[in-house]
């Protein structure tokens, strides 16, 4: 009885969420608000922390790491204009959490996590959900993961002082990256084309994001 009316909870936080923190503020794409209407978001964050899941900014995670505030994630997603046959990267895995939007948005998600704990959890996690369309590698993100590109479009969930080239690189001719550019204290949220092999940036707004962050970090 308990657990039940502690699920029904986590429904009714999670449906306030999309409508007051992303509808109400101007996120219009349904299938981004669908996904995180599905999505239950309390699953990708500590035991502990799980009656804060809903609310309106980030949590910690673990090493250092923290699950974005929902309307950034809802943000950066409308902005990447996603279409059911999509083939996405995304950089910075974390909990898993955006791994599992993006599941029930594109056709196949590939996502590279630098520490080897978070990758771990985040791909038993999925797995135990049934989120079956997602590859995760430990690996250096600013390097992305060429075995699987081009991509249609790159989701970067940690902040560089510049894009990196290589991720630009692994773009298709057509295709969008949204990364957080600037320093520790000052970013803005990108969104880049791929026009004519160029890139095409336009600034979205500022956010704040952890550190991209080159190598990898083995468990223990």
């Amino acid at each position: 009885m308990n657990s039940y009316f502690h699920l029904e909870g986590f429904a009714a936080q999670r449906e306030r969420m999309v409508r007051t923190q992303l509808a109400d503020r101007g996120i219009r794409d349904g299938r981004v608000l669908a996904a995180m209407h599905e999505v239950p978001r309390h699953e990708f964050v500590p035991e502990p922390l799980q009656n804060d899941a809903y609310e309106d900014h980030p949590l910690p995670i673990g090493a250092g790491q923290t699950i974005s505030q929902p309307y950034i994630v809802a943000l950066m997603l409308q902005h990447l204009d996603l279409q059911a046959t999509d083939r996405i990267l995304e950089v910075g895995t974390g909990s898993g959490y955006v791994a599992a939007l993006l599941s029930r948005m594109c056709a196949e998600v590939f996502s590279i996590e630098r520490h080897a704990e978070l990758a771990g959890a985040a791909e038993a996690r999925l797995k135990r959900m049934g989120y079956s369309n997602v590859k995760i590698a430990v690996g250096d993100g600013s390097r992305g993961w060429s075995e699987y590109a081009r991509y249609d479009a790159i989701l970067v969930s940690a902040a560089t002082s510049e894009m990196p080239p290589a991720l630009f690189a692994q773009l298709r001719e057509g295709g969008r990256m949204v990364v957080p550019v600037g320093s520790f204290l000052s970013q803005e949220l990108q969104l880049i084309r791929k026009v004519s092999g160029q890139v095409v940036a336009e600034l979205l707004e500022g956010c704040r994001f952890v550190p991209l962050v080159e190598g990898a970090v083995e468990s223990g």
